[in-house]
This record gives C-alpha cells, sequence and structure tokens, in this order.
C-alpha cells in the first residue's frame, strides 16, 4: 500500500467555497475511474474553517501514479493553486493497521 496524507490551507472563505466545489467535480471521477484508489477521503479540520485534510490509500505506488495522471486530478492540480495560500504533503509507509491487507 501506498499513502499520504495532504493539509490544504485555503486563502480565505470564498476560496475554500471554491475549492469545495473543486473537490466535489473531482471525487466522482476518482470513485468510478481509479480501481488502485481504495481510500479518497476529503476532511474539514475543526476550528479551522480554511483548512481541508486529505487522506490517500493506493493499492501501491503504480495506483497513485496512475492517479496523477488522470485527466481529472490533472485539471484539479492545475485549479488548485489560485485558492491555496499553502499546501502540506506527508507520505506515509504503512507499518501496521485493519483492513490493510490485499
Amino acid at each position: 500500500m501506498f499513502g499520504l496524507m495532504v493539509r490544504f490551507t485555503c486563502k480565505d472563505e470564498e476560496s475554500a467555497g471554491k475549492f469545495d466545489q473543486l473537490v466535489s467535480e473531482t471525487i466522482g471521477k476518482i470513485e468510478t475511474e481509479e480501481p488502485g484508489t481504495l481510500i479518497y477521503a476529503v476532511h474539514e479540520v475543526d476550528g479551522q474553517p480554511l483548512q481541508r485534510i486529505f487522506y490517500e490509500l493506493y493499492r501501491d505506488r503504480a495506483a497513485f501514479d496512475a492517479h496523477e495522471e488522470q485527466d481529472h486530478v490533472r485539471r484539479f492540480l492545475g485549479a488548485r493553486d489560485d485558492l491555496l495560500a499553502s499546501v502540506e504533503v506527508d507520505w506515509l509507509g504503512l507499518q501496521v493497521g485493519k483492513g490493510t491487507t490485499g
């Protein structure tokens, strides 16, 4: 398995709304067109209205690479930058877990 966690901080409330819309437009295609994407969860952060955390888990590195090449992901990556103040990425290596085999 291959994973990452990304913390996005939007510029302001208007940007956060536009970012959420962009995520909504993208997530459906991830669900239907990416069998190697096991989990793609977007979270609001309690008490931090401009922050979003993405938790992404892929079958393997090749599935992540395939995700990054998708047209819908490229569109998301290109459109998000004008809406964000910062992006922090943590690359994850599975140590142990429930439901993580296979």
